[in-house]
């Protein structure tokens, strides 16, 4: 996470930004760049700093010079997929746990739902702890469904249309199954 916030924050000065644009172009030195950008040398230094620091650019001697470069497998990026990769620290995750079990103490008791959650994040969680009843990659009717269910709950009817709202479980034609990547 640390690497997508530093890269984000490199990215966020209007500078820097002119500075890469003019990098992609070609590649040149900083007094090139000053020149190009109508600010001082060491100004481009500072920035060009950050930059190399964030791994956008890099730096290559070249005779007398210092030549830049943008990092282009590192700016050919898509932002979902650094989000997506970018691990969620130990804090995030145990305070999520949390969360999760203060939901699922909340409105279970001894095995029974006691109500059915308004909040829908919480209607999720709930949701997603039942659906662990159900075995993943078996077909099921609707009435073994609702007998699974009614375990939990009397409203059968409300909790199995969750199930499907929140794309937990999958319905074709009568017949259902818990959807991938759930369990």
């Amino acid at each position: 996470m640390d690497d997508a916030v530093k890269i984000f924050k490199c990215l966020a000065d209007k500078s820097r930004l002119l500075i890469i644009q003019s990098l992609v172009q070609e590649d040149m030195y900083t007094e090139r760049l000053a020149e190009r950008l109508g600010v001082s040398a060491p100004t481009v230094s500072f920035h060009l700093k950050k930059l190399i620091n964030a791994g956008l650019v890099q730096a290559r001697k070249e005779q007398y010079y210092t030549m830049y470069a943008v990092c282009k497998e590192v700016l050919s990026f898509n932002v979902l997929d650094i989000i997506a990769n970018e691990a969620m620290d130990d804090e995030t995750a145990q305070r999520d746990k949390a969360y999760r079990e203060g939901v699922l103490n909340a409105f279970f008791k001894y095995g029974k739902l006691k109500t059915i959650p308004a909040q829908l994040k919480k209607r999720k969680i709930v949701l997603e702890e039942i659906c662990k009843s159900f075995e993943s990659g078996q077909d099921y009717t609707e009435k073994e469904v609702n007998l699974i269910i009614a375990d939990f709950h009397d409203d059968f009817a409300a909790l199995r249309r969750g199930m499907i709202d929140f794309g937990l479980m999958k319905r074709n034609e009568g017949v259902y199954r818990v959807a991938r990547g759930q369990k």
